[in-house]
């Protein structure tokens, strides 16, 4: 498991809690048995596989990090690139991680249109797919504190893009917590 915090030395205001549970290991790059168990994982959970597995492991993690103060935070997902993604990759994921956990449920209060555009690298060929519009209910996010999952983190893009959409509708944004963190070699 690796854990990485932000921590911009301008201000502490801006540190946000960041862990991912896994390190991932791109294609591109040869990999031991241990690396394609956790490159299964996350393919399976990206189909909507093994969640509740994911589920359990995330709501301990929560537990662990936030103690009794769970009750008070929304668990949120980056949602997938298509609705129907998201509903297949999030909607039992979410549940479950809320009932464990015993978090405020995000799911219902975000929508997806269209398919987001996605640039994907398979063995050095780039892909391009699609435009997705991201619909937050935003009443249900002003002062609530939010924390932020999506299945794999690499640079950052995804996640500081949708909490500075939460940020913007009051949330409090305490960080992300991520299945898989991009190892860049």
């Amino acid at each position: 498991m690796a854990a990485t915090r932000v921590n911009p030395k301008y201000s502490k205001q801006w540190q946000k809690l960041m862990f991912s549970f896994f390190d991932y290991l791109p294609m591109k790059y040869e990999a031991s048995p241990r690396e394609w168990q956790v490159r299964k994982l996350i393919w399976d959970f990206k189909d909507g596989k093994r969640s509740l597995q994911v589920a359990e492991l995330v709501a301990r993690k929560i537990r662990e990090t936030f103690g009794s103060m769970t009750e008070k935070i929304v668990f949120c997902c980056i949602p997938a690139s298509s609705s129907e993604k998201n509903v297949k990759r999030y909607k039992e994921f979410c549940d479950e991680v809320c009932r464990l956990a015993g978090t405020v449920n995000a799911f219902d209060h975000i929508s997806v249109e269209g398919e987001r555009l996605a640039v994907h690298e398979y063995k050095g060929a780039k892909s391009v797919k699609g435009v997705q519009i991201i619909n937050f209910e935003e009443a249900f996010f002003k002062g609530a504190q939010v924390l932020v999952f999506d299945d794999v983190i690499t640079r950052g893009f995804s996640y500081a893009r949708f909490a500075c959409a939460l940020e913007a509708f009051g949330a409090s944004v305490l960080g992300g917590f991520f299945l898989g963190r991009t190892l860049l070699k």
